[in-house]
């Protein structure tokens, strides 16, 4: 915890960015299944996910405005991000047969390649890492790397 108006630290806010990533994806997911609307979605992880307690773990305290913008930029920009993600899939894999939780990530990575000025690679580092947390066992950290690195070639050439 940090003390109210305490400055942040690098790494503190690198956690927190890291933490509004992962709960961009939650939130894209849960908005696909539950049929919410965007700023339903916001203000419920605002107000119940950002630094709540379950069961004696406290969840971290997410950058608000990054995960926003996120889930924001991934809803409005939907239909490029995910012609983006298909074209970076094999063919015979649209992004309509995949994992929903894939997509909500590919959805919030596209987001922020597109949209963001985050360096690719650090896009692609966070959203893999957040694919293993959702896949521990599988190999979906790789696939998710795969078509993430195709993904930001196309949105930003000039960075590779």
């Amino acid at each position: 915890m940090t003390n109210a108006g305490a400055p942040l630290s690098g790494n503190q806010k690198r956690k927190m960015k890291s933490a509004a990533r992962l709960y961009a994806v939650q939130a894209l997911y849960q908005m696909e299944q539950s049929g919410q609307t965007t700023e339903q979605i916001v203000v419920e992880f605002l107000d119940h996910r950002f630094g709540a307690v379950y069961e004696d773990i406290e969840m971290q305290e997410g950058d608000s405005t990054l995960f926003r913008k996120l889930v924001h930029d991934a809803v409005n920009n939907q239909a490029l991000i995910d012609q983006m993600t298909d074209r970076a899939l094999v063919a015979k894999w649209p992004i309509a047969r995949i994992d929903p939780t894939l997509r909500g990530l590919f959805r919030a990575a596209g987001a922020e390649l597109t949209q963001g000025d985050t360096p690719p690679k650090v896009v692609i580092v966070e959203f893999v890492d957040i694919a293993r947390a959702f896949f521990p066992e599988g190999r979906e950290a790789n696939f998710v790397n795969a078509v993430l690195d195709h993904m930001a070639r196309e949105a930003k050439p000039e960075s590779f």
